[in-house]
């Protein structure tokens, strides 16, 4: 297989003007592409560095295939982060390289944050990219003929790389938090779990984790901040929710940061043979979902919005799932179920009508990661 890896943007937009035909778009490689494999690999990661770094205005521009460890790195030098809490999925996929922030971006990649903080796109506040023509095109730059009215910004943002090739991104940034802790209630049904985390979501604690892992019956609850108001909330949230069982408080901050970058990075299910589906749905229809499923363990994270199931190898979820709202990815299967089972599901016609029409806007010759997403 071909594989493009430009240095500049320049010569990225070449590589798209002179294709011949479809590629496949990739950052860091890290969490799969589901496109055709045969396809020359067209990749940003050449793309890389910090452009514009404004600590004190909470502003951060960086080349899109800049390894997000680097990113991180740089902001934590600052006491600074991404607020969205952007995963690392290389152990649950088993893949190696390393997660590029044009990857997250093109993904929306949202962590357990996301109940506090918005996901990806609501961080983002400017992008450059290259579109099917090879056009270099920037937000809140240059005009596009009949494409005004498009926010780009949140167009680009999870669109897998099917709208054009991510070559430079902006964020918001927030500070980091001084100490994290969390208050957990043990041997929970997903039904009632569901009750927890709307509790203590509802409270003004501040609440920026709200999981339920089936495997322990356990539910997290994390706050962060600076550590006296971290104590006081925490003994807040404990009484707020005394009804609903015992909570205990872990107050070891490298302990509990920890035990959240595995849930972020769904470790539980890494190396364990099965299908991995991520499934959102309103978190008072995740207890349905999650017995629907019949999986072999889930975990529900965002309040039960999101929920990670590890399912028999070629069991197709969105069946299982048939008249529960919402929508289901198939995030990791061996090649065979792969083959039957599409990652992304059929949209409803009037999306799908509106997700063709924008790919013919912005790549006219449907050469960038062609069938993706539909």
């Amino acid at each position: 297989m071909e594989r493009i890896r430009p240095e500049t943007e320049e010569e990225l937009a070449e590589a798209v003007r002179g294709a011949e035909g479809p590629l496949r778009i990739v950052g860091g490689g890290t969490r799969g592409v589901d496109c055709r494999d045969d396809l020359p690999e067209l990749s940003a990661g050449g793309l890389s560095g910090i452009t514009l770094y404004e600590p004190g205005a909470l502003t951060l521009v960086v080349r899109a295939g800049t390894p997000l460890a680097e990113v991180e790195a740089v902001l934590a030098e600052e006491g600074q982060r991404l607020p969205f809490e952007p995963s690392d999925m290389r152990a649950l996929m088993g893949t190696e390289g390393m997660p590029t922030i044009g990857g997250v971006v093109a993904a929306n990649v949202s962590g357990p944050r996301r109940v506090q903080a918005g996901a990806c796109r609501d961080s983002l506040i400017g992008v450059r990219f290259v579109d099917g023509r090879g056009d270099v095109i920037r937000s809140g730059g240059r005009v596009m003929k009949n494409v005004t009215g498009y926010d780009l910004v949140k167009l680009m943002a999870g669109s897998h790389g099917t709208l054009g090739v991510l070559t430079e991104v902006a964020f918001k940034v927030l500070p980091a938090a001084e100490t994290v802790a969390q208050v957990e209630i043990s041997g929970l049904s997903p039904a009632r779990a569901v009750q927890v985390m709307a509790a203590a979501l509802a409270t003004p604690c501040e609440v920026s984790g709200a999981a339920w892992l089936s495997g322990t019956g356990r539910v997290l609850l994390r706050l962060e901040g600076f550590e006296a108001s971290v104590d006081y909330r925490t003994q807040n949230l404990r009484l707020a929710l005394a009804d609903y069982g015992r909570a205990e408080i872990r107050a070891d901050s490298a302990q509990v940061a920890d035990m959240w970058r595995e849930l972020r990075d769904v470790q539980p299910f890494a190396g364990r043979a099965g299908d991995v589906w991520r499934v959102i749905v309103k978190p008072t229809d995740a207890p349905l979902a999650a017995e629907a499923l019949e999986a072999e363990e889930v975990i529900l994270d965002w309040g039960g919005g999101l929920i990670w199931a590890l399912m028999p190898e070629g069991t197709d979820a969105r069946a299982r799932l048939s008249g529960i709202a919402g929508h289901a990815r198939l995030v990791r299967a061996g090649p065979e179920t792969r083959g039957r089972i599409p990652a992304f599901a059929p949209e409803p016609e009037p999306v799908a009508a509106l997700g063709a029409g924008l790919r013919r806007r912005f790549d006219p010759r449907g050469i960038l990661n062609p069938g993706l997403m539909g």
